[in-house]
């Protein structure tokens, strides 16, 4: 392995050291976080920085508190899974409602530690513990063991039922955006949760054959059109359980939830093709809930993080497409509040009395952080210098987040006006990227171009194109993290490209939606417009060796691009690729593909085992053997398919390893698929 793979594979992807994870407690005095001790240590700890002082405090230490790591229970590893998260260590914390005290968990333990106390104090549980929520005071602590939810002191509250208690749903936690499955009312006696059953779900299964003494691993999985799991809320606590009342078969998703006040929850729900998403006011006392907002579109409600919800005054901010359509916006009591030059990605919450908002003001690679005045639309910018900025409020409180090709910074101005630091202790990234970026085609699809940093122009260069292209996640940012594996790339002797075509987010809401009813077309089209029109600006790039490879829906891409162009794409590394979007979960695929049952052409086309028999470029497939996202079986089946009709490829099976690729697994993958290339576009 050489130089920059490993420094990646041992760096977590220059992640060890970094804060993250920060939340405001004690009304703005406590900044809490999880940070590593340096760049190669991957055992993260929490920390706390007292604004009024400066100084930052190790409060519990994995090292001192599990010596010999163990092994994450299986629910919070597949948890873990759905929000990417692969930090060693303490890997989430909560914080109780005063933000002076924290739980988590750690190897199915469970602790808690006081910001001014003396050290961590271990719970009691009654079996591996996860997801733990401390009440208001932080005197009790709320957590899920063998899919029951216990208190500590309390012992079980939720029923024994048979159900899934206290947990999000594979759908809500990898689709939805809701991870959690129980909240603390704020008077600190009664708990809100999710009860889950996936008794109608099919089972998949996972066998590591480099482990044939271990028994196979099952899980629940929401197929398209098939059943998803049922979903209710109750009220737990003194007296009688109380389960909230909605039109659940309507409405099956829930895909937000939280006390507004003792005698109010806020539910967010959605229908199953997510066209139509309701924000819903439940009485804990009887569990009758009231309609306070809807947002409708006629294909979907594209997520945008912090709606709908509710003002401070009352009035209901929704998520809105601007009136000419060309951005994505906000309204409040249904009159648009932004207009075209605004594209909001996130309303991050108030400060100053205003609505503080994640936005893009110019070119879809940056964002840019405003204040946002929900009365008359007037805009303030708190971070809009080139680059991606990011913002976190509390009680006065701001900590502000920059990145661009220099790196990474992070700013806290306390309420009282002084300027903090939290120490990063990350490895410095080993390149400063400047991509080239265009906006390309009549759609204006936004490209980026990196080259060799000792390239000579004149010198020809083989392409590699290097993408994801699917909904939900846009490749060309100026956050420069990602841009680091793509210089090596480009340094080995490759002109990379990456395209975002239409069905990526952030260029405007028409842009977004064109993938409804069809991936396939949509994102080859463009991937091929876009190459085209790059190798006509820039006589460098030869389109007589061009190779293409990506990871979950950039595998498909991969894939796809060598079976049905290839006069265009010539090699191509293809890695956890969803083959038949017909075996993918159902919130992601029915969302932009419709049901199964009712529009089994799109289905058909945009499935690749059909078009094995017509392979005629090198094709190198990946899976990891544990990824319980797109699971193994897609890829098999590809092969098996190639096999069949006598195509030869290559397949490189992992067993252990999930859909994140932890450990150094990306690198080691990275390496084989260089070699794959040189042999191929030599």
């Amino acid at each position: 392995m050489d130089d920059f793979l490993r420094l990646s594979a041992d760096t977590a992807r220059f992640g060890h050291g970094a804060p993250h994870a920060f939340s405001f407690g004690d009304d703005g005095r406590l900044l809490w976080f999880l940070r590593s001790g340096g760049p190669t240590d991957p055992l993260a700890g929490l920390w706390v920085l007292d604004t009024t002082t400066g100084a930052e405090a190790l409060l519990a230490d994995p090292r001192v508190l599990s010596p010999e790591p163990g092994e994450l229970p299986v629910a919070e590893a597949r948890l873990r899974e759905r929000t990417r998260l692969v930090a060693a260590g303490i890997g989430s914390y909560a914080l109780s409602g005063d933000g002076r005290r924290a739980v988590f968990p750690l190897y199915g333990r469970l602790y808690a530690v006081a910001c001014d106390g003396d050290g961590p104090e271990e719970l009691p549980v009654a079996g591996p513990a996860l997801d733990p929520r401390p009440d208001a005071d932080g005197s009790r602590t709320a957590y899920v063991a063998d899919d029951a939810l216990h208190l500590v002191p309390g012992g079980r509250i939720s029923p024994d039922d048979g159900a899934r208690w206290g947990l999000a749903e594979f759908a809500a936690a990898e689709e939805l955006g809701r991870a959690r499955g129980h909240w603390w009312a704020p008077d600190g006696v009664r708990l809100l949760a999710a009860r889950v059953d996936e008794s109608a779900l099919p089972r998949r299964w996972f066998a590591d054959p480099a482990r044939p003494q271990l028994p196979a691993e099952d899980f629940a999985y929401p197929e398209a059109g098939g059943p998803n799991a049922g979903v209710e809320l109750w009220v737990l606590g003194p007296g009688r359980p109380l389960r909230l009342a909605w039109d659940a078969r309507a409405f099956p998703y829930l895909s937000d939830a939280a006390w507004e006040s003792d005698t109010e929850i806020l539910l967010t729900v959605q229908d199953r093709l997510q066209r139509t998403v309701l924000l819903l006011g439940a009485d804990p006392a009887t569990g009758l809930t009231r309609e306070l907002s809807r947002t409708t579109h006629p294909r979907w409600v594209d997520p945008l993080p912090g709606t709908p919800a509710r003002l401070p005054d009352g009035r209901m901010l929704t998520a809105a497409d601007t009136p000419a359509g060309a951005a994505r916006g906000l309204a409040v009591d249904g009159k648009p509040l932004t207009g075209d030059g605004i594209q909001v990605r996130r309303v991050a919450g108030i400060h100053q009395g205003r609505l503080l908002i994640e936005a893009g003001l110019r070119d879809p690679s940056e964002q840019q952080v405003l204040l946002l005045d929900p009365d008359t639309g007037e805009t303030t910018a708190l971070a809009d210098g080139p680059g991606v900025h990011g913002a976190l409020a509390g009680a006065g409180a701001l900590l502000l987040t920059s990145a661009d090709a220099d790196g990474i910074r992070r700013g806290l101005r306390t309420a009282d006006g002084r300027r903090l630091t939290p120490v990063d202790l990350s490895a410095p990234l080993p390149y400063r990227v400047a991509p080239v970026l265009e906006r390309v085609t009549e759609h204006g699809i936004p490209t980026a171009l990196v080259l060799p940093r000792d390239h000579v122009p004149g010198r020809r260069l083989p392409v590699l194109v290097d993408a994801y292209g699917g909904p939900g996640y846009q490749d060309i940012s100026a956050e420069p993290i990602r841009w680091q594996a793509k210089q090596w790339w480009a340094d080995q002797g490759f002109a990379v490209v990456t395209v975002d075509n239409r069905g990526t987010p952030y260029v405007s809401p028409a842009f977004t939606h064109a993938v409804y009813r069809g991936f396939s077309d949509v994102t080859l089209e463009d991937q091929a417009a876009a190459l085209l029109a790059l190798g006509e600006r820039h006589p460098d790039l030869d389109l007589d060796r061009v190779g293409v490879r990506g990871w979950s829906y950039g595998g498909y891409l991969a894939a796809l691009a060598v079976l049905r162009r290839p006069d265009l794409y010539h090699a191509a590394a293809a890695g956890a690729a969803p083959t038949d979007f017909r075996h993918y979960d159902t919130a992601y695929t029915e969302r932009y593909l419709g049901l199964p049952a009712e529009h089994p052409e799109v289905y058909e086309r945009d499935a690749l085992i059909a078009d094995a028999p017509g392979l005629s470029r090198p094709l190198h497939l990946t899976t990891g053997l544990a990824d319980d996202n797109v699971h193994p079986s897609h890829t098999l089946r590809l092969s098996r398919a190639l096999t069949d009709a006598g195509r030869p490829h290559q397949l490189l099976a992992l067993p252990g390893v999930t859909h994140m690729t932890p450990g150094g697994t990306r690198e080691k993958v990275m390496a084989q698929q260089l070699a794959f290339f040189r042999r191929e576009l030599a």
